[in-house]
């Protein structure tokens, strides 16, 4: 571009541009573009648009519109550069001659920034949230001001170790710009003292607090400590408003440290800081109505949609100013969360991390996957599934402490000697190892993604069955009939066989589950859905079934009892409560395949065929990925449509599916006496 005249846009109100940020040159010179785009646009109808005879379809998809605020990142704005906005007094230090707005405006940017750091979790752009506080881009400037400068190395601590968790988790395929930094100063020297800065202007505010609740007679003001601003009336109030955010702050950092330290050894602390974040963020709320009522001005507008406590508009922000640096992408029109809205926000976030920090890191496999499935139920954001997920997979080993050939080993109910056996480095067992682990990963991935993962991800598990089957024939084939049980290796093999395949279902159940949540099932299309739901349950609890036999058969050899007592084969012909509650399921499943059918079959209403597709293209569509995996085995449309032609009422009358879904429901329910969240699944199933 250096050898051809640069031309920079017009300004919209038609008066001379302003003096560009890039200077002129000997090979570079900048005129007035107007005249030129008021001819273009004199000549043109609406849709059309000016381009070379090489512009094509796939060079419209990727051009900018000129003077359009979402695609043009070199539209005039206010400023240019964080200079030119220092200069024209965009944020000023101190803030404000009088130290009373100098300390409600300080509140402010502190509230704004709260406001803007959950706008960045949500997936906006950093560099159009937090980083569009100038005072941050510049936090030198902020050192004679001690209380703003402490709180700016804090916010700049927390956002880089926030940036950090995410990137160790790799979840941000989602969110993709949220670890996209734009070469933003995230890294500052002395950002390790960031909490002792803190903690010397917390002490500093304390004290005066202190002072300001003593009574004149009984304690003097001490003379070296200074009021925060001059009116004393206020001071209490203001001393307060600024503590909760300062302290929460630090317990917000501390919370995201100690989350962070290997094998969960934080958790417990992290606890007590986040009960210290919640009181925090109430006394926070609590501060807006002293915040509104210091100051005679009225704000106008609706005081909710505000971001700040006060409702007053911050100094020192520019949400253009770094919109340059959002490339690849088009600058976003941003809409900040308001200040309620973002206290809501850190609210569920803490709540969440409670949750995960609460977690008893149980080695056993089935139970971790309920707690992260019933943790997703809560749609945790961005940065709770990453904390998760690094909590869970550290250093190759789950919990960073149990190898993941141990933790297969007690999932597939075999003795503990076998955890340390030598066949873990058979190539099979280390990449099924794998396989668990990125499964852990992609159950920590929001809604969609963890779908389109675990679809996908069907196929491996299907290959790694087939590797250690053929490894099992290859290895034992020929004296599989006549080998003594005892045989270790051979145990393992199979035991993990029957656990592999019961996996599978149940990751083929969940990816089905999670179509529900996504609504990606019309109405007309449950039928198909329900009666796939049926076939792999049923599958899911046969291999259930065969698996908990095989865990009760180790347990009753590890026990070595010489003769069972009638009390013990009672117990044996027994279902398992796991068993009877997939059956529970079943009954659901079929009973609304059969109804749904029925109704299509017998009222034509409920028979509408889609003009754009047939039933047979949605089943492929919906299911494609199961059948690549052959999940289940011999399931096919044509298999559906003979399961469901010939339903109608009359035969239904005779097996009522609901109601031995209820039966089976009242019966297990004595056996999850102690598991409130399986207590709470079956209630819904009676209802």
């Amino acid at each position: 571009m250096a050898d051809k005249p640069v031309y920079e846009e017009a300004s919209i109100d038609g008066q001379p541009p302003k003096l560009a940020s890039i200077p002129a040159s000997d090979t570079t010179v900048w005129a007035d573009a107007s005249p030129l785009l008021q001819a273009a646009c004199a000549g043109l109808r609406d849709g059309e648009l000016i381009h070379g005879d090489n512009f094509n379809l796939f060079a419209a998809m990727s051009a900018l519109e000129i003077m359009d605020p979402k695609m043009d990142s070199g539209i005039v704005c206010t400023y240019y550069s964080i200079d030119e906005a220092i200069e024209n007094g965009a944020a000023p230090i101190p803030i404000s001659l009088d130290s009373t707005i100098d300390v409600r405006c300080t509140i402010d940017i502190m509230d704004h920034l709260l406001a803007c750091e959950a706008a960045w979790h949500k997936g906006h752009s950093l560099a159009q949230t937090v980083f569009s506080c100038i005072y941050l881009l510049r936090l030198d400037r902020t050192a004679p001001h001690a209380l703003l400068h402490s709180y700016c190395r804090i916010i700049r601590a927390t956002c880089k170790a926030v940036v950090s968790v995410v990137s160790d988790a790799r979840t941000h395929e989602e969110e993709d710009l949220f670890t996209m930094t734009y070469g933003l100063p995230l890294n500052g020297d002395g950002d390790d003292k960031c909490l002792s800065i803190l903690n010397a202007v917390e002490e500093t505010i304390s004290r005066q607090l202190r002072a300001c609740k003593a009574t004149s007679s009984k304690r003097r003001l001490p003379e070296d400590l200074e009021p925060l601003q001059s009116n004393p009336n206020l001071e209490e109030g203001f001393c307060k408003a600024l503590l909760c955010r300062l302290r929460f702050r630090k317990h917000f950092f501390h919370v995201l440290s100690c989350m962070k330290r290997p094998q969960g050894r934080g958790l417990e602390s992290a606890r007590k800081h986040i009960a210290s974040c919640l009181t925090e963020l109430e006394s926070i709320l609590k501060s807006a109505d002293f915040l509104r009522s210091c100051f005679d001005e009225s704000c106008e507008g609706d005081i909710d949609d505000k971001t700040t406590a006060s409702g007053f508009e911050p100094i020192g922000f520019d949400a253009m100013l770094n919109s340059r640096l959002s490339a690849p992408t088009p600058p976003r029109a941003i809409k900040i969360l308001s200040w309620k809205k973002a206290v809501e926000y850190f609210v569920k976030l803490l709540h969440d991390l409670d949750v995960i920090c609460s977690y008893s890191l149980d080695p056993h496999l089935e139970s971790l996957l309920r707690f992260v499935v019933q943790f997703q139920k809560s749609q945790p954001d961005l940065v709770a599934r990453s904390h998760l997920q690094l909590l869970l997979v550290q250093d190759g080993k789950l919990y960073g402490r149990d190898p993941f050939f141990a933790v297969i080993n007690k999932a597939a109910a075999l003795p503990e000697a076998t955890k340390n056996h030598d066949i873990q480095k058979n190539e099979s067992f280390l990449q099924l190892g794998m396989l668990v682990m990125n499964l852990l990963k992609i159950l920590c991935t929001n809604a969609a993604w963890q779908r389109r993962k675990l679809g996908k991800f069907l196929q491996d598990w299907r290959v790694i069955y087939v590797q250690l089957e053929l490894a099992f024939r290859n290895e034992y084939g020929e004296v599989s009939s006549s080998s003594n049980d005892e045989n270790t290796c051979m145990k393992i093999f199979q035991h993990i066989l029957l656990w592999v395949e019961e996996q599978t279902y149940w990751i083929a159940f969940r990816f089905l589950i999670l179509g529900f949540e996504l609504e990606l099932y019309s109405t007309g299309e449950y039928c198909m859905v329900y009666w796939y739901l049926y076939a792999v349950l049923i599958k899911l609890t046969e291999k259930t079934h065969l698996m908990m036999a095989v865990s009760h058969d180790t347990a009753k050899r590890k026990g070595k009892k010489k003769k069972d007592s009638p009390k013990d084969l009672a117990r044996e012909s027994r279902i398992p409560p796991a068993v009877l509650f997939l059956q529970c399921y079943i009954c659901l499943a079929e009973g609304l395949t059969m109804m749904l059918a029925a109704l299509r079959n017998e009222i034509p209403v409920f028979h509408s065929p889609s003009p754009f597709n047939t039933e047979h293209e949605k089943f492929v569509q919906h299911f494609e990925l199961l059948q690549r995996a052959c999940i289940p085995d011999h399931v096919s449309y044509p298999s559906y449509k003979e399961s469901t032609t010939h339903a109608r009422f009359s035969t239904l009358a005779m097996y009522n599916y609901f109601k031995d879904a209820q039966r089976i429901a009242k019966e297990v329910k004595s056996s999850f006496s102690n598991d409130p969240e399986r207590l709470a699944e079956l209630r819904k199933l009676e209802q």
